[in-house]
């Protein structure tokens, strides 16, 4: 590859990496991490190898579905569209899983396992998962542990609270039907009959949305009435967070009611996502066990 062709080449490597999700994921970790007061180092240092496992897994999904891609005729995907070689997004994808795995490891123990099991559930969902009604497990497995590796990670190795993690594993459903259901057509006509799609797009609509507000009650009751509640303007913060995600949630349970399987459901979910660790911040919720 000429040294004039690599801008090209990473370009259209991390529009193949679901951009998107992977900077959403990448944030939330830093906003976790740096919530619980650890040293900017760490909190970079968080990012960068949560970053790395969201690019491999982006990366594997579109090298593995590369030919279902192309069958559909998917215009959003470089390796469908012949842009790019699979072999550079297999090579890539493989090269970031590496990177994530060393990353890991300089995070500490307990934060290194949780986030290499991270990453192996997001490749199991792309090597094969996706295709049966066990393919909600990754996306419950993955977002359960984002909070543990980035509250855990560096030398004391502190765990979080349970509705933390519990919080995590509910936003895994919500993300996980919501991403799917605008792919509900293409899906059938590969073969691909996930959770989502055997419950059909009203109802994982629905069983979605319905996870979102069961996250946001999580939150909410962390915070208030936790071990460490808090107090005053963190009150109003957790009240003003949940309802903000609840009313996100009426607009899309509006959108799934009449059949509009847009990415703006997706996006609900992770701006409902992003509202409520960023207030988690704001209000001082204590966030370790």
């Amino acid at each position: 590859m000429t040294p004039s062709r690599w801008p090209s080449t990473v370009r259209l490597l991390f529009a193949s990496s679901h951009p998107g999700p992977t900077v959403t994921v990448t944030v939330l970790a830093a906003v976790i991490a740096a919530a619980v007061g650890h040293p900017a180092w760490l909190v970079v240092l968080v990012a960068v190898t949560v970053a790395a496992g969201q690019l491999s897994i982006g990366l594997a999904n579109d090298w593995i579905d590369a030919d279902r891609d192309r069958a559909v005729g998917r215009s959003d995907k470089p390796v469908a569209q012949g842009r790019i070689a699979v072999g550079t997004v297999r090579a890539a994808a493989v090269g970031t899983a590496v990177v994530a795995v060393l990353l890991s490891v300089s995070l500490g123990p307990v934060a290194a396992v949780a986030h290499l099991v991270l990453v192996a559930a997001g490749w199991a969902y792309d090597a094969g998962l996706k295709r049966t009604v066990w393919s909600v497990v990754p996306f419950v497995v993955a977002f359960g542990l984002l909070p543990v590796v980035a509250v855990s990670a560096g030398p004391d190795a502190a765990w979080p609270t349970w509705w933390a993690v519990a919080t995590g594993a509910v936003f895994g459903i919500a993300i996980h039907c919501t991403n799917v259901l605008p792919d509900l057509v293409d899906d059938a006509a590969t073969g691909v009959r996930g959770f989502p799609h055997r419950l059909g797009l009203r109802a994982a609509g629905v069983w979605a949305f319905a996870a979102l507000v069961v996250a946001a009650v999580l939150v909410l009751g962390g915070q208030v009435l936790g071990a460490d509640p808090v107090r005053g303007v963190g009150v109003a913060l957790a009240v003003s967070g949940t309802v903000v995600v609840v009313v996100l949630t009426v607009l899309g349970v509006r959108l799934v009611l009449r059949g509009r399987a847009s990415r703006a459901l997706f996006r609900l979910v992770i701006a409902s996502s992003l509202v409520l660790v960023v207030e988690l911040g704001l209000a001082g919720a204590r966030l370790v066990a």
